[in-house]
């Protein structure tokens, strides 16, 4: 039944905005001591772009996120940047993601990526993407942001990413 009632309020959230934003407006940003902000040290066309999306994206064969779980999914999945955008799934209950499950490149703009890559706009696309599923709640905040996050930022790293595009569901 609770998956029912995500699935139902997603679909009325999203023909109601107004009513989206009431809810938005009880939660509290998180807040963080240090932004890791930084000035590119080179062009767009040089570097090496990631992937990483809050939309729920992940491979068929993946295990899907946990959506028996009320407070969310703190863990994410790798997607490598070859995969096809048919071997993709989202699972998400938390918002509407209909046309997405028609063109997943509305939420994790894979085959984008690989256009602008070829047109020299970015470097090169970085070898693993990665999704994560962007509704998390208190008792896995702590989690996301102290192991899986590090976790994914270690490997980005490893794949010698220099920027990531984050986005949402």
């Amino acid at each position: 039944m609770s998956r029912f009632k995500n699935i139902f309020l997603a679909s009325i959230l999203t023909r109601f905005p107004s009513i989206a934003d009431i809810f938005a407006r009880r939660v509290a940003p998180l807040s963080f001591d240090q932004t890791p902000w930084v000035t590119p040290s080179k062009p767009l066309s040089e570097m090496k772009l990631a992937l990483v999306t809050t939309a729920g994206v992940h491979l068929k064969s993946d295990k899907p996120f946990d959506m028996s779980d009320s407070s969310g999914d703190p863990t994410f999945r790798v997607i490598p940047s070859d995969a096809d955008v048919s071997d993709l799934a989202i699972t998400h209950d938390y918002y509407d993601h209909t046309d997405a499950d028609k063109d997943v490149n509305i939420v994790f703009p894979m085959e984008r990526a690989r256009e602008l890559a070829a047109e020299g706009v970015i470097g090169a696309l970085a070898a693993r993407s990665y999704g994560f599923m962007g509704h998390i709640e208190e008792k896995h905040i702590d989690t996301l942001v102290n192991k899986e996050a590090p976790r994914a930022l270690a490997m980005l790293k490893e794949d010698g990413a220099d920027v990531a595009l984050l986005t949402p569901g």
